[in-house]
């Protein structure tokens, strides 16, 4: 069943940097903190806290699991235990998931590179200034010379390999990445008036919770974990088997949770100072970082200074995620199409940026074309994270219960004086809470699409 060959992580803090890397991404410093400013502030929180240790701890445990028992990519993990159809498709849903995240990721952070670019030259207050990131987005070829650029970076990384690319970068990016977010987290939160932001942010509220509190928070955590987008099997499969799983996911939950509420403390007291509490500038979405957090900068003492900082560590998490989801795409490509590294990335490198200049050009030259009324990357976020993200955790859900078995898991995850001291949860949750919640948040999300509910 094992592949001798096989590339690995070097030891256990490579795995844990290299997995936190790839959860601590755009979806903790940027989605995460407009999605609690939105829906509740204190109770998403908590909401989302307890969805982690339980729901998120599962899907981690599982798919790390399969991927070290195979020492295989999503597809042929997959194909080892389930033979038929519906898991073999299950498996291949993993392995489409990153090759079409990664394209519309890829744009986001050539966004990110502008920015931090205007900041180091001394453009911050341009940055500020009503109907730039409008102008900008719009604008096509400068985009496009973004994105690539951002592209080409992952690229240059993954080409490096496993140990000299993707751990080596996640060992030397992560530590500066929690010392940059540390640096803003505490300036952002003494500004004056913030203090009633980080109580809004961390105090549980009751009268603003709603069922959507619990559906977008479960959402946000397959983003911000990386659950089921094939990473997990993946870089199980580099996992050496004298490391502990189950330790190394507690850390991972940890430290991604902790990035999260750091860019909570960074950005939501910031915005509340600048905005007097307004709730529709705490409710600004996606817009928040690249439109209200420049005009909060703008207002700041050591404005420039900040905003180099903020952007800089904000290129630091899209890059750890990006070379993630391009290193399951990869290994895909080796394992089932049986091509060397080199000829998978290069081949990738051209799909992904042929994928990637639809949603480049999605709010400009191509802006009358659109699926189901949305521009293209808003529709490969859509399509990836509602719909094919939630059918890949029940696929995994199913494999693990019907066709491997609990023991099976138990077996990996105590290999080597391994210990398991949360069986029972996963056992419960992964038979009966994790598909029904993978469930409802594929439900609710393609009712949203079609406008027959509100998110």
């Amino acid at each position: 069943m094992k592949q001798q060959n096989r590339s690995s992580f070097s030891n256990k803090l490579g795995f844990i940097l290299a997995t936190a890397g790839a959860s601590v991404g755009l979806g903790n410093i940027w989605r995460f903190p407009y999605l609690a400013a939105k829906y509740g502030g204190g109770i998403f929180f908590l909401v989302y806290f307890i969805l982690m240790l339980t729901f998120g701890y599962t899907m981690i445990i599982a798919e790390t699991s399969l991927g070290r028992m195979t020492r295989k990519s999503p597809v042929g993990a997959y194909h080892t235990f389930g033979k038929g159809k519906l898991f073999s498709a299950g498996g291949w849903i993993n392995a489409i998931i990153p090759i079409l995240i990664v394209p519309y990721y890829s744009v986001i952070g050539g966004w990110v590179i502008k920015y931090l670019i205007e900041y180091l030259i001394g453009n911050g207050t341009v940055l500020a200034a009503d109907g730039y990131f409008t102008d900008f987005i719009t604008g096509g070829l400068s985009v496009e010379v973004c994105f690539i650029i951002f592209m080409l970076i992952n690229v240059g990384i993954i080409f490096l390999g496993v140990r000299n690319g993707v751990e080596k970068v996640s060992k030397t990016m992560m530590p500066v990445l929690v010392v940059l977010a540390t640096i803003i987290m505490v300036y952002s939160v003494t500004r004056p008036g913030a203090l009633a932001g980080v109580k809004y942010f961390l105090v549980p509220n009751l009268e603003h919770f709603s069922w959507m509190t619990v559906v977008t928070a479960m959402g946000q955590m397959f983003y911000s974990l990386s659950i089921a987008m094939g990473i997990l099997v993946t870089y199980g499969s580099y996992m050496k088997d004298d490391v502990a799983i189950e330790q190394s996911t507690i850390c991972v939950e940890w430290f991604d949770t902790g990035i999260a509420v750091m860019a909570g403390l960074m950005i939501i007291p910031a915005v509340f100072a600048f905005s007097g509490g307004d709730p529709n500038a705490l409710a600004a979405g996606p817009s928040l970082m690249f439109i209200t957090i420049p005009k909060v900068f703008a207002s700041m003492g050591l404005g420039t200074f900040i905003g180099i900082m903020f952007f800089v560590l904000v290129l630091l998490a899209a890059v750890t995620s990006s070379i993630a989801l391009l290193e399951s795409a990869v290994s895909t490509f080796e394992d089932e199409l049986h091509w060397n590294r080199n000829k998978s990335l290069v081949i990738l490198t051209i799909v992904m940026i042929s994928l990637g200049s639809l949603s480049s050009l999605g709010y400009g030259p191509l802006s009358a074309i659109t699926i189901i009324g949305m521009p293209f990357l808003d529709f490969f976020d859509f399509l990836t994270n509602s719909v094919m993200m939630p059918i890949a955790a029940i696929a995994t859900c199913l494999l693990v219960t019907k066709v491997i078995g609990i023991d099976k898991i138990d077996e990996e995850m105590c290999k080597n004086g391994g210990q398991f001291k949360r069986k029972k949860v996963f056992s419960f949750m992964i038979k009966y809470i994790c598909p029904i919640f993978a469930l409802v948040i594929l439900l609710s999300s393609v009712a949203n699409a079609f406008g027959l509910i509100s998110m």
